[in-house]
């Protein structure tokens, strides 16, 4: 969008093969003044005889750094590489890498406000995993650190099982405060676009009453799991053995052969294997709260408009939910959001 100082105008004392703009000093019409050494269209005021650019949107906002550099670092991010590496690759300080992080993370969770919307869904299946910001709750206690923003933290996420579009996620605290949250979070995404729909979750408390308060129209059930006591050797690396699962309906009247996680439960997975601050047993954690944020609205956004999905004949889950008709790019997820 242009500014009100350049909106395009027509006057008939200059020739109509002239684009007539207003001139953001005097206000007075201009017309075409040749090029600039890059290229770009230059105009020249007829009332106080200044010269000037169209103004362009920029994609990165106030950053200096090329765009085609910003895409091929959103594009390593989005495939699990760390900062560092990223660093090491692209010759990007880790601190502008950080930064650009923060400008298209703010586009992406605007992208999943603003786009998600009106979803016709049928069978959603809600999750949490589990990371850690700066350190874990053992060590933040011994330390006696208080700051909420430090320690565990749980990244809700809601999938839809028939096109795998992210319809919500939240990240926050495994409390019923978050979850809370995250539900009308989802609510708002399929409120207005759903006469019927059916959402599975596990066993967590946290679920149970709200669901029905929150998706007062969702027929829920309840996937619930029982595991073994895991190998004290190992209970780093192996948690205990799954040795049974139950589907529980709890509200409405679910369709029992679709109470599942397993969707969501992968994933999980894909979280994990494409951002290195999900990955386990390593230094990549996020040492920022928002940080995590950023990088996890970039995943979902790239997850649903970019990356295609061979199950969905590989079209993108935005496709398959009639959200957009076309594969958009890393550059398109700019553009969707560049008043951010």
């Amino acid at each position: 969008m242009l500014d009100n100082a350049f909106t395009l105008k027509h006057n008939p004392l200059i020739s109509n093969t002239h684009i007539i703009m207003n001139c953001p000093e005097c206000k007075s019409p201009s017309k075409k003044y040749g090029t600039d050494r890059k290229g770009n269209q230059r105009y020249r005021c007829h009332g106080c005889g200044k010269t000037f650019a169209q103004p362009k949107d920029k994609l990165l906002g106030n950053m200096y750094l090329p765009e085609d550099k910003a895409v091929m670092c959103l594009q390593l991010l989005v495939e699990g590489s760390s900062v560092r590496a990223i660093e090491r690759i692209t010759g990007v300080n880790r601190n502008t890498v950080l930064s650009l992080l923060e400008t298209v993370g703010k586009k992406c969770i605007w992208i999943q406000e603003n786009l998600v919307k009106n979803v016709k869904v049928k069978f959603l299946e809600a999750d949490e995993v589990f990371a850690f910001i700066k350190m874990k709750d053992r060590t933040k206690n011994a330390q006696n650190i208080t700051d909420e923003k430090i320690g565990t933290a749980y990244t809700f996420t809601c999938i839809d099982a028939d096109t795998k579009l992210i319809v919500g996620w939240h990240l926050g605290k495994r409390c019923e405060a978050d979850a809370i949250a995250f539900l009308k979070k989802v609510y708002a995404a399929v409120e207005g676009g759903t006469d019927w729909f059916q959402i599975s979750t596990d066993g967590w408390h946290g679920y149970t009453h709200n669901v029905g308060e929150y998706l007062g129209k969702a027929h829920y059930g309840q996937v619930i799991k029982s595991y073994s006591v895991p190998n004290p050797e190992e209970v780093r690396y192996s948690a205990g053995t799954c040795t049974g699962c139950k589907k529980q309906p709890i509200s409405g009247r679910p369709v029992k052969d679709r109470i599942s996680t397993s969707f969501v439960e992968r994933q999980n997975l894909t979280m994990r294997m494409s951002m290195r601050r999900m990955t386990r047993l390593t230094n990549g954690f996020s040492k920022k709260w928002e940080n995590l944020n950023y990088s996890i609205a970039l995943h979902f956004a790239h997850y649903n408009f970019v990356r295609s999905h061979k199950t969905l004949n590989g079209a993108t889950p935005a496709m398959a939910a009639n959200l957009t008709s076309t594969f958009w790019t890393l550059k398109d997820l700019l553009r969707a959001a560049t008043h951010i």
